[in-house]
């Protein structure tokens, strides 16, 4: 098989041989206890493009175990609903004594005059949302986009992606629609469904529900590396914007419906779709945008808005002594996230620091760029802020 990845002679061995078919390369399909385990390999999925880097530890949590009722006064926050961010953020603390310079979006591996980046994600309890709205059919682009979506924040143009399916009994319809979904994510990002793992799993998960992981892999070359390490003070930030909730904060989204009274099939407060269509909207997958923006210069650093928003992402990729001001009202926040406060009674900061609050991605970039992309009609993009000397993350 003939590709264009062209990094260097290695990489393109490499990729021609993982994408022989099945019939000429190993397999393992071993029975397991009490289930059975499916390799899908990627001669099923041709190449979806012609493609013309160790640091990353990021640590979600979706155990719902609070000892509250959904009914006690007070505003709820992502702990209340089994979430602690500061225990995760712990336990990566101490994974980096063990192995150190974790900490990005991504994982980097030198290879050749490149790096090879890669990053592993799930959708968490959106699932939840999906086995109750019947939704299957995007669930899949939620997965894809966890992980090429922080793999191209170090410019690296993915490359192939692998899923793991796991279920306790195989609905073959429903499994088709998720994967369906999965090559969909991955022809928007324009990279290669590689192959993927389902593993059937009896008396492990309830009846119709099952459990995705995505692992993205990509390359960008050594000095073209978006690191952040050249951000200085003055740079200016590009809020790139989301399509809702994306795949993160559903913990608490959930524990606010509850208390709201609401069902997933009531309209959403002040617009003609119901809550569950607008918080099963799929995540935004920003590939093609961002590596747009970086070919034309000027991007110094690039943060994922997810777990944790502004408040813990963007400091990730500051150099130490600078931080973040965002500017408050720069951008319209979408109809769910004021629902979601408003039901919930969520503290400003409480939000800040758990959703997106309708931007996905934030580019940091110098003020001659700035101008450029937006004035760039293809793409709508938003000035939220500037660095500044300092650290963390205000609002002004």
């Amino acid at each position: 098989m003939t590709t264009a990845v062209a990094a260097n002679a290695e990489i393109s061995r490499v990729f021609t041989t993982s994408t022989r078919p099945s019939s000429i390369k190993p397999r393992a399909i071993p029975p397991t206890i009490g289930g059975c385990s499916f390799n899908r390999l990627s001669w099923r999925f041709p190449l979806l493009s012609a493609p013309t880097t160790s640091k990353s530890r990021v640590f979600s949590m979706s155990k719902e175990n609070d000892g509250r009722s959904a009914d006690e006064p007070g505003g709820l926050t992502y702990k209340d609903a089994g979430v602690d961010i500061d225990a995760g953020s712990e336990l990566v603390r101490r994974i980096a004594r063990m192995a150190p310079g974790i900490g990005g979006f991504g994982g980097l591996f030198p290879l050749g005059d490149s790096y090879l980046v890669a990053g592993t994600d799930g959708v968490g309890t959106k699932l939840k949302l999906a086995f109750e709205t019947g939704i299957h059919e995007t669930i899949g682009i939620d997965l894809v986009a966890m992980s090429v979506n922080d793999i191209v924040t170090s410019g690296a143009k993915p490359l192939f992606f692998l899923d793991y399916f796991a279920t306790s009994r195989l609905d073959v319809d429903l499994a088709e629609k998720v994967i369906k979904g999965i090559v969909d994510g991955c022809q928007q990002s324009d990279c290669t469904l590689l192959g993927g793992e389902t593993a059937e799993m009896p008396d492990f998960y309830a009846d119709g529900e099952y459990d995705l992981s995505g692992f993205a892999v990509g390359i960008v070359k050594k000095d073209s590396v978006i690191d952040g390490k050249n951000i200085e003070a003055g740079d200016v930030l590009i809020g790139l914007p989301s399509s809702g909730v994306h795949s993160n904060g559903f913990s608490l989204v959930r524990r606010v419906l509850a208390r709201s009274g609401l069902s997933l099939m009531d309209k959403l407060p002040g617009e003609d779709i119901t809550l569950g269509e607008a918080l099963m909207a799929p995540t935004v997958i920003y590939v093609k945008q961002v590596l747009d923006f970086i070919s034309k210069g000027g991007v110094k650093g690039i943060a994922h808005i997810t777990g944790g928003g502004f408040t813990d992402n963007m400091p990730r990729v500051f150099p130490e002594g600078l931080g973040a001001v965002i500017y408050n009202n720069s951008w319209d926040v979408p109809t769910v996230f004021k629902w979601i406060q408003e039901a919930g009674r969520i503290e400003d900061a409480e939000m800040r620091r758990t959703f997106n609050m309708g931007i996905g991605m934030v580019l940091i970039v110098t003020r001659e760029a700035s101008r450029r992309l937006l004035e760039d009609g293809r793409y709508k993009a938003y000035r939220i802020g500037e660095v500044v000397r300092g650290e963390g993350v205000s609002y002004n």
